[in-house]
């Protein structure tokens, strides 16, 4: 039995985003002997995800007929949301068929956690039961609170972090992004459409040196899909803009490529912290 309750997992269907995400999940479950039914993203999806997936159907965004028939004719009975679509690219590659407009039609939102809770109830619907993202991913999910690099933050930086925290999950409970970037208390930018790297050079732009990134989960996060997740990429951002602290939720945050990127960092002399919000 595993920890769903039910027998174990040997077969998930993947609706792979954009990112490295969908290709380390594809990647983490094949080595633990998962079969990968996989939906790609034109525009979104990495094609490395073939080389990972058993087989990979492309599509446009939009095309939920498309999905469901692909997992229904695979039998697939599991399935996990992997990779965000760049909110862009709903107004300007989006190409819903018949099922994925009846869908719009119902939620009357483009608003991520409406759509993609709309999604899975369709897929449910179906009889096929998406589950969290982090599903196989417990090595890459910081478990506890700590500083995770050799390269520590300084009182200071810590100020922030904690001044930072409360004030990324009111930006996640508004639905407008999950990061800022700060210094010396002083909020630079805050995430909305352009994503998190864009957020730290614009941020990074306005600094002179460091500056400390806040990541958090959406305080109404579901944990089969948009889980917050950082990868050596990011790390790559901060240290263009003069390196500083990035802070990331402990049991909630996905740290991409792990190793490299701590090492990365620690390279850089920049500080990975996992946190614990104050519960509220």
């Amino acid at each position: 039995m595993d920890e769903l309750g039910q027998m174990p997992v040997e077969k998930v269907g993947l609706i792979a985003g954009s990112g490295r995400f969908p290709v380390i999940f594809a990647q983490n479950a094949r080595d633990i002997g998962v079969r990968v039914i996989a939906v790609a993203h034109r525009g979104e999806t990495a094609e490395e995800i073939e080389q990972f997936a058993e087989d990979v159907t492309w599509i446009r965004v939009g095309q939920l007929g498309k999905i469901i028939r692909t997992f229904r004719k695979a039998e697939v009975r599991n399935a996990v949301m992997a990779g965000g679509i760049r909110k862009a690219r709903m107004f300007s590659n989006f190409r819903p068929d018949p099922r994925g407009l009846a869908l719009l039609a119902r939620v009357r939102s483009r608003d991520d956690d409406q759509l993609l809770r709309g999604v899975a109830a369709e897929l449910e619907r179906e009889g096929i039961r998406v589950l969290e993202s982090t599903l196989f991913l417990e090595r890459i999910i910081p478990a506890e609170p700590g500083v995770l690099t050799r390269t520590k933050p300084s009182p200071e930086q810590w100020q922030d972090v904690r001044t930072g925290i409360p004030l990324a999950k009111t930006l996640g409970r508004m639905g407008i992004g999950q990061t800022l970037v700060l210094k010396e208390g002083v909020i630079l930018a805050v995430e909305a459409i352009e994503g998190t790297d864009a957020a730290i050079r614009r941020g990074g732009g306005i600094a002179d040196g460091p500056v400390v990134v806040v990541k958090m989960s959406k305080p109404q996060q579901d944990l089969r899909f948009d889980v917050p997740a950082i990868g050596p990429g990011t790390i790559g951002v901060l240290k263009e803009v003069g390196g500083g602290v990035l802070a990331v939720e402990r049991r909630r945050s996905i740290l991409l490529d792990k190793e490299t990127l701590l090492a990365t960092a620690d390279d850089a002399g920049i500080a990975v912290v996992a946190v614990e919000p104050e519960p509220g």
